[in-house]
């Protein structure tokens, strides 16, 4: 079920293209309470101060490429909300804003709700209850909306927001993601308008035809979750050495730095940045 409002021609310009030159970000800080999440299976939990440091360097690259980065506190008792893909998906003219599966994450939403007011971010919509749809487990490319099917989510969610991607110009198509998988975009990202980046096994690769892919061998998936920065440009975590070598043999050039308290989660640099604008 979704709440939809007609967008007016004029305002900012949010998204125009998913994969074109990223130029603003919300980030939300890690919790202390994110030490309380189960790492991934065979991977130590993570330790809070070096996430801080590490989110620190994440903003800190992104600037330099250009981007700005608006920094906000977490709620202290919510581990996940460092994700902020997950509160809103950007198109041209406004933000879709999500209904989250988790119930103690839902307050996530009303908090950006409410920052989008102070930065004149426009709302296009939101999944409106009882549809559940969390932003991450959404893919944007070129004019395809890919929308995971897993654990999190409901058809009701994922049948509103297609309505809304294609009363944007959208197609829709949905990927069935593998058991455990944290989102769909943990595992499968856009590096360009006709390119996907995929994690062997973890998605449907099928879903994606008429799209050129990159695949990534098995054990390094979840390098599959980079963010991207510009057509065929993006930021990946140093940990997924030989998939990087694989994206930048496919002709992508890889910016890395350590995410690795994030990894350890499954949370990856496409999940950590909600995208406001590109150009």
């Amino acid at each position: 079920m979704t709440t939809h409002q007609r967008a007016l021609n004029f305002g900012p310009r949010l998204v125009p293209a998913p994969t074109s030159r990223l130029r603003s970000v919300v980030l939300v800080k890690p919790a202390r309470a994110i030490e309380s999440i189960m790492p991934l299976v065979g991977e130590p939990g993570p330790i809070y101060e070096r996430a801080l440091e590490q989110h620190i360097v994440f903003r800190k690259m992104l600037e330099y490429f250009g981007v700005e980065t608006i920094v906000l506190e977490s709620h202290e008792l919510d581990p996940y909300e460092t994700a902020a893909g997950d509160t809103a998906v950007a198109f041209g003219d406004g933000a879709v804003l999500m209904r989250l599966t988790a119930m103690s994450r839902r307050g996530e939403v009303d908090r950006m709700e409410s920052k989008f007011a102070r930065l004149d971010i426009p709302v296009a919509g939101h999944i409106a209850a009882p549809g559940l749809l969390d932003g991450n487990d959404v893919v944007l490319a070129g004019n395809t909306a890919f929308i995971g099917v897993g654990a999190r989510g409901n058809q009701l969610g994922r049948h509103g927001f297609a309505r809304l991607a294609q009363s944007h110009g959208y197609r829709v198509a949905e990927v069935k993601v593998a058991p455990g998988v944290p989102a769909l975009r943990s595992v499968a990202t856009a590096v360009a308008k006709d390119t996907i980046v995929i994690g062997s096994d973890k998605a449907d690769i099928t879903a994606f035809a008429g799209f050129k892919t990159i695949v990534l061998e098995r054990g390094e998936e979840y390098a599959a979750g980079v963010l991207c920065l510009d057509e065929r440009h993006v930021l990946a975590d140093i940990r997924y050495r030989t998939a990087l070598s694989t994206m930048r043999r496919a002709g992508i050039a890889v910016e890395s730095i350590d995410l690795y308290d994030f990894t350890k989660l499954g949370l990856t640099p496409s999940m950590l940045a909600l995208v406001l604008r590109r150009e």
